[in-house]
């Protein structure tokens, strides 16, 4: 089976049919035989950084062809549809931490709030891929995995605020 690009369809060659009707059965052998299926060369491969390459409009029409085809996996590419939005939170809300956390003054020097910024942004990290994982190779909704960092560290940043010296 080889793929004709002059017609956009498969070819067969070397042919066998077989047509059942009950206990009679009919046998059909072709040297060539050109076959319509809805499956393109490209949906053979299997590529692990098609979801990187696409831009979200195609990754949302991916993952629906994918569904309709009943694929496994689909919730790597739902997650990642679902952090490309969280992810602009995401550096905000780090930033206002980290803006918050460096606004503290003490006589002992800054040692002190670099370290801790660089915890809270070591924590979020693991945060971050812990709910990615989960949601890959468990049960977790894909939609949960990516805001849940972000919530939490949403949550985070408002005391830090709140405890911050005006």
């Amino acid at each position: 089976m080889t793929w004709d690009t002059s017609k956009k369809n498969w070819k067969l060659s070397n042919v066998t049919e077989r047509y059942i009707n009950g206990l009679h059965e009919t046998v059909n052998s072709r040297p060539e035989m050109h076959m319509n299926l809805n499956i393109k060369p490209g949906d053979l491969r299997n590529d692990e950084y098609l979801k990187d390459k696409l831009i979200t409009p195609d990754l949302k029409n991916y993952i629906r062809m994918e569904e309709l085809r009943g694929s496994e996996g689909l919730n790597t590419l739902r997650v990642e549809l679902y952090r490309r939005t969280a992810t602009p939170f995401a550096v905000l809300m780090l930033t206002i931490i980290g803006a918050v956390v460096s606004s503290r003054k003490v006589r002992g020097g800054s040692g002190l709030h670099l370290a801790l910024g660089i915890v809270i942004a070591v924590i979020y990290i693991l945060c971050d891929r812990f709910s990615t994982v989960f949601s890959i190779k468990g049960d977790f909704p894909p939609i949960i995995a990516a805001w849940l960092p972000d919530v939490i560290f949403g949550g985070v940043a408002y005391w830090l605020y709140r405890r911050t010296p005006k």
